[in-house]
């Protein structure tokens, strides 16, 4: 068993270096926050927890100043402070490393640290860099860090990026320091060396607020976990008390979910199958069977390799080894091009960038994936494609005032149904669709969920990755949990709760994290 943070490190006694009474924060229309009231104690690492929407970032974006609270208290060492800018914040003590660093790249590792304080000499005229990396040298070996100050920051990994970001937190000598999913781009290794830093900060007695969607790092780095649900404090609890049993019910209570659509629970016969598939540092031995009409779901937690497998599936990235069948069809070399004239398409996750050209209308979208469908001799028949996208505008209730304007001009979820109908331009017998409802409103997530559903009924079967749990069992037949690019279990979605799943993903990862 590895050593955690919380075996080498313990909270110092006395006063809380950070508090927050009774916090809430409204918008027009939603309570962001109801009445949050924490303390987080000198030397100690206090996760913060909840599903999207529990409103973790607006107490975070709120003790770095940078949202003010509608009601409540913010106290640091005891003494009320008003927390007016990010500025404001970190001269009070309290300093935020967000998920989406905030370093200059070719500016050198000295020159980041103490940004925005850079020493200066002949009347503030020039920068001193001589003693600027003096001082930040100063800093990095403070923390134990062994990096050179006059390196460039584009020329280093991620990793020693968000060392570098830290240090530039730490340059301010602050009580608290705020970490927004800190390891969410990091590697096994170097999470660990973060990790060990992290151990560092609270020896000193700094405070770490910890955010993380991987609940399989907190028995290694935490002290004790806090739960936001819907803008409220369910509880904390200390890290040797919080189980992924006692976890799961306080994120989600005694939250119900749907019964997926009928239609497609009996089995009917494999459209698509996949076996023994592998690719190094990503997928391990991959078997899975998806049948005509169902829909089946993917679960996990970040990292948990559900991306990989559908890119992988969809013939985007290379493959090690494994055999990959539709229509009992084996795939010699999985490529786009051959997996889309067997019937397979990828709804990407980042539409924007993999899914449409923002630069062309909506109409040459809807038609981008089939263009040979609508050529006579290599020349497009306007008239038939300006039919087949009026058909899927209609079909898919796409908002769209003039279909030859930009794509970019249409909302999220419009411009997600653009994708859709693109592919179903194509004929498909399967869909991958990865975190579809992802950055579109409620209306329009409804609107994804049923174009699923009347897929399934048409026998069109997908395989349907979401980081919400609640959309797996709204929608999905049948379930996969994967951890670390395997699959750990298989669930029914209408025989499993939303603390059920939730507790697979979490135990699957905790082991690993154990091993």
């Amino acid at each position: 068993m590895k050593r955690s943070v919380a075996d080498e490190t313990a909270p110092a006694e006395g006063a809380c270096n950070l508090e927050v009474v009774g916090i809430r924060k409204e918008y027009p229309g939603a309570t962001a926050l109801d009445g949050v009231t924490l303390g987080f104690a000198p030397g100690e690492v206090h996760a913060l927890i909840g599903k999207n929407g529990a409103g973790k970032s607006t107490l975070v974006k709120i003790l770095s100043g940078a949202v003010q609270p509608t009601a409540g208290r913010i106290l640091v060492r005891g003494e009320r402070v008003r927390l007016a800018s990010p500025r404001d914040a970190f001269a009070k003590g309290i300093a935020t490393v967000y998920q989406e660093l905030s370093l200059v790249p070719e500016m050198t590792v000295g020159e980041n640290i103490l940004l925005g304080r850079m020493p200066t000499t002949w009347g503030g005229v020039k920068l001193d860099r001589r003693r600027a990396y003096a001082a930040a040298s100063e800093i990095l070996a403070s923390l134990r860090m062994d990096l050179d100050v006059r390196a460039k920051v584009s020329g280093l990994g991620m990793a020693t990026q968000q060392m570098v970001e830290i240090a530039k937190a730490m340059a301010g000598e602050p009580s608290a320091v705020l970490l927004d999913e800190p390891t969410s781009a990091l590697a096994r290794d170097e999470t660990e060396s973060l990790f060990a830093l992290i151990a560092r900060l609270t020896a000193r007695g700094v405070t770490v607020v910890y955010i993380s969607h991987r609940l399989q790092e907190l028995p290694r780095v935490a002290h004790r976990v806090s739960v936001l649900r819907d803008g409220k404090l369910i509880g904390t609890r200390a890290i040797a008390d919080a189980t992924p049993g006692v976890i799961a019910e306080m994120m989600f209570g005694d939250a119900m979910h749907k019964t997926p659509p009928a239609v497609a629970l009996a089995r009917r016969k494999p459209v698509l199958e996949v076996r023994g598939l592998r690719r190094a540092g990503r997928l391990r031995d991959i078997d899975l069977t998806l049948h005509e009409g169902e829909v089946l779901g993917l679960a996990g937690m970040v990292g948990a390799g559900r991306t990989e497998l559908l890119r992988a599936i969809s013939g985007a990235d290379r493959l090690d080894g494994g055999s990959i069948r539709i229509d009992g069809r084996e795939v010699g070399r999985p490529s786009p091009a051959r997996m889309k004239a067997l019937g397979l398409g990828l709804i990407p996750e980042n539409r924007k960038e993999e899914g449409l050209v923002l630069e062309l209308s909506t109409d040459d979208n809807v038609c981008l994936a089939n263009l040979k469908r609508w050529a006579r001799a290599g020349v497009i028949d306007r008239r038939r494609r300006r039919a087949a996208v009026a058909r899927t505008v209609a079909d898919l209730d796409i908002a769209v005032s003039d279909p030859e304007r930009k794509v970019s001009e249409l909302s999220g979820g419009n411009q997600q149904k653009v994708v859709i109908g693109k592919w179903l331009n194509t004929a498909p017998r399967v869909l991958l669709f990865d975190e579809p409802t992802r950055g579109i409103d409620v209306r329009a997530k409804q609107q994804v969920f049923q174009i699923i559903a009347d897929l399934s009924r048409r026998g069109i079967a997908s395989i349907f990755v979401s980081s919400e749990l609640e959309e797996l069992l709204d929608v999905c037949h049948r379930i996969l949990v994967m951890q670390e690019g395997r699959i750990t279990a298989e669930v029914e979605a209408a025989d499993v709760t939303l603390a059920q799943l939730f507790a697979l993903c979490v135990q699957a990862d905790s082991r690993s994290a154990a091993s």
